[in-house]
């Protein structure tokens, strides 16, 4: 009524309004900040993410108590404990729905994932991610000491962890094959707005490139009728080049190989004949996803990367022994091999016995150094910067590969098995004598142009560029200031790489 009678008195009302709707949105902002800052931390320790104690029963409480104190505190899953603190289950509201109303111990989850406090946050995501799990429990000394949520990682993530893990996990069909790979880069894309560290970023790139291919080959091999027979219990499916290193961007192309068992009663070239036609429908199954064809062949559907363990021991000899050109070239790419799908034992047996033999050819070592230091940063003496052709450099090649190949080198040398680039450095150090403020160094060089490159790849992709177009080369002119000075001294660091390198092998 006093708002109908006076014109001053609603005016007062409506601009009081304004200003509570305006100062509502100016704290929805910073809460939306604080979030973001909060997911940019995935170097912080878990510790520092846990929000409080962790909420728990004992084994025997029933399952109406536990969900009226779920529903109490708006909480979305408890842990149960026994008398020592030690997590034994954990429910959450979808364990309800699949189950039946027994004591919560014979509702909950038993396989519990738990890490240390001291363990980083990225490492709780990846696992997240690999095991389509929702919580991460925090335990120290056997103890419970709080869970975190993968809401508690990204709040704010459009695309969740488990989402596109459950879409690539249960696809089905190539369309579906298709989403999953189009959210990986959507997820790629948000991590990069969130200012998401390159290492840890081309981690959860390749980690879900990882399940994709797995699920490509699992449902190709389901498909073809290898399921339950011997041959598919000997296969294994490897990633090689950047994923075998888990050093994905949003542009690769694929490099991938069969390595295998022979059952009793057949031979390698029966089994081969058998896996190239399986091979070639999962490269081009992959292709569709995003994954364009190797241009040089190097995959599992060419006989020659289709090997048993005995034929692909008898090639890793021949290229040590050989160290021709076409043998430094093939090392770079194929000593990087991990495996994605199947026998794992089998991959794991061939880089065992690849450590030995490799650390023990100091000729061979020699000749991948000396092949390596062909390859030179792009520094010029007058000016900041040698580029090519429409004045670009490619930050792959010059930039990204002196590191790659020092780092793979040094492993060999030191028989270390890990083929993750950064690992390789640090693992390698005591054995090679290197110094822990140059490993730093060298290391956050190459994460430096990683950021560049992703950020190059996310840019262009923004603008419409197909992967298969996407490139690695940027003209440094078109830099900010800071980012050129410290692209040049990121430069300047893989000289100081490349000149411990010749040292090691007096080159």
């Amino acid at each position: 009524t006093l708002l109908g009678l006076s014109a001053p008195f609603r005016d007062f009302c409506t601009r009081r309004n304004a200003n509570l709707l305006e100062h509502s949105k100016q704290v929805i902002q910073a809460q939306y900040t604080q979030s973001s800052a909060e997911q940019q931390s995935l170097a912080s320790p878990l510790s520092a993410i846990i929000r409080r104690a962790p909420i728990t029963c004992s084994p025997q409480t029933s399952v109406r108590v536990v969900l009226q104190q779920m529903h109490e505190l708006r909480i979305g899953s408890m842990v149960a404990v026994d008398a020592a603190g030690r997590a034994l289950g954990i429910l959450t509201l979808p364990d309800v729905l699949e189950r039946i109303a027994l004591p919560v111990i014979g509702m909950m989850t038993t396989q519990l994932t738990t890490l240390p406090p001291q363990a980083l946050a990225h490492e709780a995501a990846l696992m997240m991610a690999k095991q389509g799990f929702r919580h991460v429990l925090v335990v120290e000394n056997e103890r419970l000491i709080g869970l975190v949520s993968e809401k508690d990682l990204f709040a704010l993530q459009r695309v969740g962890l488990r989402q596109i893990g459950l879409t690539i996990r249960h696809a089905e069909t190539i369309d579906e094959l298709r989403q999953g790979a189009a959210d990986i880069r959507s997820m790629a894309h948000n991590m990069m707005a969130q200012g998401v560290a390159a290492e840890q970023l081309t981690q959860f790139i390749s980690t879900f490139n990882d399940l994709l291919t797995a699920r490509v080959v699992e449902l190709e091999c389901r498909s073809s009728g290898l399921f339950g027979t011997p041959l598919h219990d000997g296969l294994c499916w490897m990633a090689l080049g950047s994923e075998g290193r888990f050093e994905q961007t949003l542009s690769t192309d694929q490099d991938n190989a069969f390595l295998f068992d022979v059952p009793q009663g057949m031979t390698a070239d029966q089994v081969r004949e058998k896996l190239l036609p399986v091979a070639q429908r999962i490269n081009e199954t992959l292709a569709l996803c995003g994954f364009p064809l190797c241009k040089g062949g190097i995959m599992a559907s060419n006989p020659k990367w289709c090997l048993s363990l005995e034929e692909w021991k008898r090639t890793f000899s021949g290229w040590i022994s050989g160290g021709v050109p076409e043998a430094l070239l093939h090392a770079s790419i194929f000593f990087d091999f991990r495996a994605l799908y199947g026998a794992q034992h089998l991959a794991d047996d061939l880089r065992q016995w690849l450590a030995r033999v490799a650390s023990d050819n100091n000729r061979f070592l020699h000749q991948m150094a000396e092949n390596a230091l062909h390859n030179r940063p792009p520094l010029g003496v007058v000016r900041d910067f040698v580029v090519g052709k429409g004045n670009t450099l490619d930050l792959k090649i010059n930039g990204i590969t002196p590191f790659v190949d020092a780092a793979r080198i040094f492993s060999l040398a030191a028989g270390v098995v890990h083929t993750n680039t950064i690992q390789r450095l640090r693992l390698s150090a005591a054995k090679m004598n290197l110094h822990e403020s140059e490993i730093d160094a060298w290391i956050d060089a190459l994460l430096f142009i990683q950021v560049l490159r992703l950020r190059h790849h996310d840019e262009a992709s923004a603008q419409g560029l197909c992967d298969d177009a996407l490139d690695n080369k940027i003209d440094p002119e078109k830099l900010n200031e800071l980012d050129r000075r410290i692209l040049k001294e990121a430069f300047r660091q893989a000289r100081k790489l490349q000149a411990r390198l010749s040292l090691e092998y007096h080159l």
